[in-house]
């Protein structure tokens, strides 16, 4: 019986395997053909089929093509060419996808930018595109307004949905301008210049430097996620996927719109996720494929059952794809609601790993048998925690981990389509994830910044983050930039940011380790954060220090503060939950209902 199941194990692997590999064979850095290329061809194909629905309406692939063209040409009519980029600030929409792909059919690049970004954050991912537009509608533009003044920049604001009478001198109605711009498709000759390797996108990205860094996204790459989904999906003209998460993120923006898009099939939006919409959604819609993150399946097994249990699971569903199923949710997911196959995969948005779950092994984020080990670029080394760096052979070199050991996760860089490396738009920011000599002088590997175990049988499983940058809610959490927005809090000495496990949450809950001076006040500093920061980013928990250990270096002792986390019976200090509208003690029944999953966070 085992052998027979390691026999259909295997044959799942290699059929999906065989069926990326086909999808992505042309992709090439030196292709003229570029990701809107490739939407043409798709649009050409399947013109009458809905390509997009979102509240009410819908786009066929034909109508996305023609609005995408109004966008092009709009955009060489303000004097944008191939090179330039636009900053896009906007919730998911309709017109979401037209605008990229339709500035992409004049070579320009589009930075994706988180909508829920205020301040300082938003400010500074808008300067570091050296966007000379920016696009936004109603709901997003009076966080742009707040930072206009720190746009390095001067350029003129464009909303959608907003009335002609109320334009202003910088702020233009863009319906208002498109109206009577040609909708037939740009000519080549203002891409031919252009090649797979030059950027699409900027996808953003937290580091921990602070504030997000801006991935460049080549055609090439972008083609590599569309396509591999496309292939590993197999989605048909009339399978629908049901998307509930952000355009901006890599995971819906390119994942999912590849295995809609490139197959003719439909991709139904929403705004936002709602665990009480969702499976109603899902059986109204008539979805076939879901695509998730971690946090959206742990919302839904955390959810009350539905009266009649057959809301939850009498569905078209075949498949959920996506990142971050933790290893307790994903058969509780799949039994619960009747998924047929999950298809886990790891990526990051900056670097050169792509893995995949092909054989649907619960738990694990992709798996490299040895016989098929050098057609994969990844490798895991020995990591030191204190450095934070690889560890060394005397001969300088690294070590590779064995089965079973914890190490961190690289990619081998090489010049082809599916190993090479385009970093960020901050050179420097980019070299720092270069590892030099790691199994031969003058070999480079990208540093992927997680931390791995692998199997005998070649089963990958994610452990951890590397250094200060933790994830909550689906979202990367920068210590630093969270630490100073709470140093920066009326009488705060010190603020130390860390991420601690939390029973029944996906990533780690932020915890702030505070040093006070008189003046004080826990209901201040909550009103402070929530003003700096997005609700992913503020500390669920805070930690009263009574005194602060250092190293001899002068660096905070984190590891010592992780391993107490908010465990009342491990300090004196106080400590406190963020609960509600206020931050109240931590007490022995709240640890106990976090635990039992009572308490959510």
């Amino acid at each position: 019986m085992r052998l027979v199941a390691n026999m259909k194990r295997d044959f799942v692997f290699m059929k999906r395997l065989i069926r990326i590999l086909r999808r992505i064979r042309p992709v090439s850095p030196d292709s003229p053909n570029l990701v809107c290329d490739d939407f043409e061809a798709a649009a050409t194909r399947f013109p009458s089929q809905t390509a997009i629905k979102f509240e009410g309406k819908s786009l066929t692939y034909q109508q996305l093509d023609t609005m995408a063209n109004r966008y092009a040409h709009w955009g060489r009519q303000r004097g944008l060419k191939a090179g330039d980029t636009v900053a896009l600030f906007m919730p998911n929409r309709l017109e979401y996808l037209a605008i990229w792909i339709g500035f992409n059919k004049i070579g320009v690049v589009t930075a994706l930018i988180n909508n829920s970004l205020t301040g300082n954050g938003l400010a500074h991912c808008i300067n570091i595109s050296v966007a000379s537009l920016t696009i936004v509608d109603q709901t997003t533009r009076p966080c742009f307004q707040d930072i206009e003044s720190q746009v390095e920049r001067h350029q003129a604001l464009w909303v959608l949905d907003l009335p002609r009478e109320d334009e202003t001198e910088n702020c233009r109605s863009l319906d208002a301008a498109l109206k009577g711009v040609s909708t037939v498709r740009p000519d080549r000759q203002l891409r031919a210049n252009l090649t797979a390797s030059s950027t699409a996108l900027y996808i953003y990205t937290s580091g921990t430097t602070g504030l997000p860094k801006a991935a460049k996204i080549s055609n090439a790459r972008a083609q590599l996620y569309m396509k591999a989904f496309a292939g590993l999906t197999n989605m048909k003209p009339d399978d629908r996927l049901y998307c509930v998460l952000p355009l901006y993120h890599a995971t819906a923006g390119l994942c999912a719109v590849g295995a809609a898009l490139m197959n003719g099939a439909t991709l139904v939006l929403k705004r936002r996720f709602s665990a009480s919409a969702f499976w109603n959604d899902v059986r109204g819609e008539g979805i076939t494929h879901i695509v998730y993150i971690g946090e959206l399946c742990r919302y839904l097994v955390n959810s009350p059952p539905a009266p009649n249990p057959e809301d939850e699971t009498k569905h078209k569903v075949r498949m959920a794809f996506g990142n971050g199923m933790r290893p307790e949710v994903w058969d509780h997911f799949k039994a619960r609601f009747h998924i047929k196959e999950i298809l886990e995969f790891y990526g990051s948005t900056e670097g050169n790993v792509s893995l995949f779950n092909l054989d649907g092994h619960s738990g694990a984020i992709a798996r490299v048998p040895k016989i098929l080990k050098k057609s994969f670029n990844v490798r895991l080394v020995r990591f030191d925690v204190e450095s934070e760096l690889p560890d060394r052979r005397p001969d300088g070199l690294c070590y590779e981990c064995k089965p079973g050991e914890i190490g961190e996760a690289i990619g081998m860089i090489a010049h082809d389509a599916r190993h090479a490396y385009s970093g960020y738009a901050d050179k420097a920011a980019s070299q720092k994830k270069v590892l030099n000599d790691v199994f031969k002088k003058g070999d480079q590997w990208f540093r992927t910044g997680d931390l791995m175990r692998q199997d005998k049988a070649g089963y990958l499983y994610f452990v951890d983050r590397i250094g200060d940058t933790f994830r909550w809610k689906g979202e990367n959490v920068s210590t630093s930039e969270v630490a100073e927005y709470s140093a920066s809090a009326p009488g705060v000495e010190e603020a130390i940011i860390y991420g601690v496990p939390v029973p029944n949450h996906d990533g780690k809950a932020g915890m702030a380790a505070i040093v006070a001076r008189d003046g004080f006040d826990l209901k201040t500093f909550k009103n402070h954060v929530d003003a700096k920061l997005p609700s992913w980013a503020r500390p669920k928990f805070v930690r009263m220090l009574q005194e602060v250990e250092t190293t001899g270096t002068f660096k905070y002792k984190k590891m010592d503060l992780i391993k107490v986390g908010y465990d009342i019976t491990l300090t004196s200090d106080p400590i406190f939950v963020c609960h509600g509208d206020d931050y109240v003690p931590v007490t022995a029944e709240m640890i106990s209902d976090i635990a039992n999953g009572k308490l959510r966070l």
